[in-house]
């Protein structure tokens, strides 16, 4: 390099510094200290150079703060000359970060802010007073959030596209409230209506009135069941009265359509004018000119907090108008980069290690089983069994204390009800073909149910109310069919002889246990019946009611069935044939489960004290049934890894619906799950809703008996779903047997047939292996 060229740049650095320096000193001051003001096209800035600056737009609008490239960038206010402003962070002349956005009328928006829209944590009040707090997505209240309206009455729970949807609580000025699901802004799903007077309505609804089955219930204990519907027609029912209550009574249950809902509008609330967005100009550091200007890091540029582009790319409008408002502009290199990181490939492991790749792929979730309808083979069967329910459930009872006697749990008392189809005096007329049903212990499952806090009405109507039920498409291993409540809050199993007798002589330690360990993880069970068909074969259907261990608003995109033994525990499917409903086994299992500190201690303390009981019962073969719910699922159907969510990158779900044309995706549940806000912890107990992080596992290859794979480190936000089920198999001489028999082909350690003692450690040991603190 020539001297003379060598003194120029010296000379052009020195003078790059000099102005470097001056800006630095001017940034020290005040933001918005005096100084001389530039029309924003007089002049062109040095690529990269981060200064302070005050600059007149031709339009008449005026903005002090930060600028770089020929744009806002860093910390600024920008007036416009109708009176709204904006005061924070930008980036490339976007608003993006923490900011204050106000309007002439006295609205104003405080908090985050991204690619120009309302995007992330932040308040909204009006000037009437109608304040949200909570989460936005593209000017939209999207998330879990509060809103205070003018006239007094308050929502909170979640909202989507700008509307209360979801779960969510709504308490009017004069005390009235509704406690339940939403869509679209207004009452629907399951809920409960609880007025001022102690009055309530639980059951369905629909567009914002009761339609389906419900019951409404008086503060003096009486009762309504049945379906509602606005159309009196339509409408049918059962009354029943407390003991406190004498003479007639003179009520229409349309009354609550004419008058007791009257008083619970939903309010429209205020609207916002205009949005943050549709405020933003087009700077020159835009389009082409951006692309071809380089950002040079400037120590002014560090000391902020790191700031990054949405890769969203949803075409979203505002809740005023949905719309695009072309305000997300985004580079194909940029989509490009994130449609690489959606997921992690198996292959990318190192082959000489022997590993067994496995892709995760997520099938459309579906309701598993096949409706019962009037032609089915057990439709019959069906009926009887709600008509002995309603029978069991609804005949009068004293109250009763939790403290039974033994002679509650004895068996040898056998009571028959015979149900024909014109009626008895105890039965209802019914329009299926004469049986009898017979109640196992019925004031022992009645306290169960008191004891699991499950409301009569409600189990009444799951069980026997308009919705027919769900009969699994194949019976389990023994041979029992399993039946689905159309709320999928209970399962039917129907049971052998032999299952009877082991719940009936493990009852009371049964009873005993549940009562003195609220967590505990194995099935809870609301009744033991059985139906007597007539006819020449005089056949015998028992059944037991259970909980369904799966009952929740999350997709469950796995589900494994667990026992801790490796023969025969393996299901020969390709991953593109696991659907929803599959049940995996030991030897499928890819996952080690993460739960948080506190929770994995309660765990591992709830599975040592259940499987104290079911080996002093003497019971074996039980499984630990476990859902995942994978919180991010990509278009292409993979879990999304949690490296890919802190990048910055978002993607749908799977179980999420999108518009009507499959276009325009909505945002993932993740954006607006309750679970990891501390607010929704209570709906957490162990098994149920549980968050936790689930570690890919890879097994190798020559290793098939390997029942927990080596951990990838790769991992995923889960909700989980878990308990103990199959409590009903003893030791007896068929087990035996079948131990002996089995013993001599295979390895005595991989059968599921084993001593209670030994199968309860061998479960123990494997499930916490499975199941480990979250680190």
């Amino acid at each position: 390099m020539s001297k003379e060229f060598s003194g120029i740049v010296k000379a052009w650095e020195f003078t790059v510094k000099k102005s470097q320096a001056a800006a630095k000193k001017r940034a020290k001051n005040t933001i918005f200290a005096t100084m001389s003001v530039a029309h924003v096209d007089d002049e062109l800035d040095t690529p990269g150079e981060i200064y302070y600056a005050e600059k007149i737009l031709n339009n008449g609008d005026i903005y002090t703060g930060q600028w770089s490239d020929n744009c806002p960038n860093g910390h600024g206010k920008y007036l416009w000359s109708d009176g709204c402003m904006y005061v924070g962070d930008w980036v490339k002349g976007k608003t993006m970060g923490k900011g204050k956005f106000s309007w002439p009328s006295g609205a104003t928006y405080e908090g985050q802010f991204k690619n120009g829209y309302m995007d992330g944590e932040g308040t909204y009040t009006g000037c009437s007073n109608d304040t949200y707090r909570g989460c936005w997505v593209i000017n939209m209240k999207h998330g879990k959030g509060t809103r205070d309206y003018v006239n007094g009455d308050h929502y909170e729970g979640e909202w989507r596209r700008g509307q209360p949807d979801g779960q969510g609580r709504y308490q009017w000025n004069n005390g009235n409230q509704y406690i339940g699901q939403w869509r679209n802004g207004k009452m629907n799903g399951n809920g409960t209506m609880i007025w001022a007077n102690g009055n309530r309505y639980d059951g369905s609804w629909e567009d914002g009135f009761p339609k389906g089955n419900g019951t409404y219930r008086w503060g003096d204990g009486s009762f309504y069941v049945g379906i509602w519907s606005n159309d009196s027609r339509e409408q049918s029912g059962t009354y029943y009265p407390s003991s406190s209550r004498t003479g007639t009574f003179d009520w229409d249950p349309q009354d609550v359509y004419s008058i007791d809902l009257l008083e619970c509008q939903i309010s429209p609330g205020e609207r916002i004018s205009v949005y943050p967005s549709q405020k933003m100009v087009s700077w020159p550091c835009e389009g082409e000119f951006l692309q071809k200007l380089p950002i040079a890091k400037t120590p002014r540029a560090n000391d902020a907090k790191s700031r990054r582009n949405s890769v969203d790319g949803y075409s979203w409008g505002s809740e005023a108008d949905t719309s695009s408002n072309n305000d997300n502009v985004y580079s194909g290199q940029e989509r490009e980069s994130s449609e690489g990181l959606r997921s992690f490939s198996a292959d990318d492991l190192d082959s000489s290690r022997g590993f067994q790749p496995h892709c995760i792929k997520i099938q459309p979730t579906k309701k598993p089983g096949q409706t019962i309808s009037k032609g089915h083979k057990n439709y019959e069967l069906m009926l009887n069994l709600q008509l002995g329910i309603r029978h069991s459930v609804g005949r009068p009872a004293p109250a009763t204390s939790l403290d039974l006697r033994a002679t509650a749990f004895d068996t040898k008392e056998k009571i028959w009800t015979k149900f024909p189809p014109e009626g008895s005096k105890h039965t209802p007329p019914h329009q299926s073909s004469d049986f009898k049903w017979k109640d196992y212990c019925p004031l022992v499952f009645r306290t169960l149910r008191k004891l699991f806090k499950v409301d009569p009405a409600d189990y009444m109507i799951s069980l026997c109310g308009n919705d027919a039920l769900r009969e699994l498409s194949s019976p389990g291993k023994s041979g029992s069919f399993f039946y689905l409540t159309n709320d999928d809050k209970y399962m039917i199993k129907t049971l052998k002889k032999s299952e009877v007798k082991v719940l009936l002589g493990m009852l009371p330690a049964y009873y005993n246990h549940v009562r003195a360990f609220e967590n505990t993880l194995v099935t809870k069970f609301f009744g033991l019946h059985c139906v007597k068909l007539n006819g020449p074969a005089q056949k015998k259907v028992r059944f037991v009611i259970m909980g369904n261990l799966f009952c929740t608003e999350y997709a469950i995109h796995r589900r494994f069935d667990l026992k801790g033994s490796s023969h025969g525990r393996v299901t020969e499917k390709p991953e593109s044939q696991i659907e929803s409903t599959t049940t995996l086994k030991d030897l499928d299992l890819n996952f080690i489960f993460r739960l948080q500190k506190v929770w994995f201690q309660e765990f591992c303390r709830q599975v040592d004290r259940d499987c104290d009981f079911l080996e002093q019962e003497r019971i074996m073969d039980y499984s630990l049934l476990v859902g995942v719910h994978f919180r991010e699922v990509s278009g292409s159907g993979e879990p999304v890894t949690t490296e890919t969510r802190s990048s910055g990158v978002r993607t749908p779900t799977a179980n999420v619906d999108q518009g009507g044309d499959g276009s325009t995706p909505r945002l993932s549940r993740a954006d607006m799950d309750l679970l990891f806000d501390p607010s929704g912890w209570a709906s957490i107990r162990l098994g149920i809703n549980m968050p936790a992080k689930a570690e890919l596992t890879m097994r190798r290859s020559d290793f098939e008996a390997q029942l927990v794979g080596e951990p990838t480190g790769q991992y995923y936000d889960v909700i989980l779903f878990f308990g103990i089920i199959d409590i009903l198999q003893n030791y007896d001489i068929s087990k035996k047997l079948e131990h002996a028999y089995k013993a001599f082909q295979y390895d005595p350690t991989s059968i599921s047939a084993v001593d209670p003692k030994q199968y309860s450690k061998r479960f123990r040991d494997f499930v916490l292996k499975v199941f480990a603190e979250d680190t």
